[in-house]
């Protein structure tokens, strides 16, 4: 039987139109033991995950071809996923049926031509990312298909700590995506005395470039009313930061002073096309011997990601009569190029053609925070 993964309430917000052939992560890979299940709801499809023997994880369409019932229900020894109901068994990387028990030598059915929906997936960063195709596609299979990379943080070494942190947010995913990219919430939203103030806002100016399928905050000086990037200035080095978003859902971000890195890789993963989930995965050499460290950044870095879903779990209330809303300059930008760029991608998926990107070259924004 299967470990259910459950979420925050019921949401209640406007949906989203979602975008399909590409990765998301559908949740943390050390939950895969073998012979276990876990279900998990991506894209608004239920899934079931699991790991076999050999290492390998997997993602199926938590549903039996034969009559639906979710697979999750049945057992799995490491090598076959078995339906409760009939017994079908599957193959659960490739979705092949091996044996259908019922039928006899007089049947000229062969179990191995049907295919439960099975999902390429693969373990990055510490998630089973899985990539979702345009429904209606068919069976996608990882080693005869060119599929994008899986999208993974960068490293500066073989020597790291890292961490991971997740919310659930009652919120579609855009919603979700420019929260996270909006430059102008933090003094209010993550006002603390290991953060920053609301006294401390003050005017700032940032270029940023497009790039494919998404756009660069380009290489700058991180804010200096902000504490932690404080404390890197006892390593004596120049500090520079670089911040990246790339379709569908992916904010990275690199820090470097001298030798020493910070990165991160976060997403906004839609659960449903009304709600979303939020992961970070983080990996620095930075402070690598300092007892703790790990600890104190976990402790810091869940208050900072609760700081957001309790003020989008806010924000949703409002959402659920789906008001009127509305951009503005500069500090709204990056949310007008994030539905520009989702635009132009659904447009391509449908048309065919090559995708336009909306940015035409570097931009210079300002605004206060």
């Amino acid at each position: 039987m299967a470990t259910n993964l459950t979420t925050i309430g019921t949401p209640q917000g406007p949906v989203t139109t979602l975008i399909y052939n590409d990765w998301y992560p559908a949740m943390r890979s050390d939950l895969l033991q073998r012979k276990k299940l876990v279900t998990a709801m991506l894209m608004g499809i239920p899934m079931v995950l699991g790991r076999r023997a050999d290492g390998r994880i997997f993602a199926m369409r938590d549903s039996c071809p034969h009559r639906g019932i979710p697979l999750s229900c049945g057992w799995f020894d490491g090598e076959r996923l078995t339906c409760k109901y009939h017994g079908w068994a599957f193959e659960p990387v490739s979705g092949q049926c091996k044996e259908i028990p019922s039928l006899t030598s007089n049947d000229t059915l062969d179990p191995t031509r049907i295919y439960g929906t099975a999902f390429p997936c693969e373990e990055r960063d510490g998630y089973a990312w899985v990539y979702v195709p345009e429904p209606g596609t068919g069976r996608v299979r990882a080693d005869e298909t060119a599929l994008p990379s899986v999208p993974e943080a960068s490293k500066f070494g073989q020597r790291f700590r890292s961490q991971h942190l997740t919310a659930d947010l009652p919120c579609n995913v855009d919603h979700g995506i420019i929260g996270l990219m909006d430059p102008a919430h933090g003094p209010f939203v993550h006002q603390a005395w290991w953060w920053r103030k609301q006294a401390s806002i003050h005017e700032k100016e940032k270029n940023f470039e497009p790039i494919e399928q998404g756009f660069r905050m380009a290489s700058h000086t991180p804010s200096a009313n902000s504490a932690p990037y404080k404390l890197l200035g006892v390593y004596g080095e120049p500090i520079t930061t670089t911040i990246d978003f790339v379709l569908p859902n992916r904010r990275y971000e690199t820090i470097r002073a001298g030798d020493k890195w910070f990165s991160s890789i976060t997403t906004v993963t839609p659960t449903v096309a009304n709600a979303c989930r939020i992961d970070v995965f983080a990996a620095w050499n930075i402070f690598y011997r300092v007892p703790f460290v790990t600890d104190i950044a976990t402790f810091f870095g869940k208050r900072f990601v609760e700081q957001d879903q309790v003020t989008m779990i806010q924000q949703a209330e409002g959402l659920k009569y789906d008001p009127t809303l509305m951009l503005i300059d500069d500090a709204d930008r990056p949310a007008k190029w994030y539905f520009a760029l989702k635009q132009a991608r659904l447009e391509a998926a449908s048309t065919g053609q090559p995708m336009r990107h909306p940015m035409s070259g570097p931009v210079t924004l300002r605004w206060r925070s």
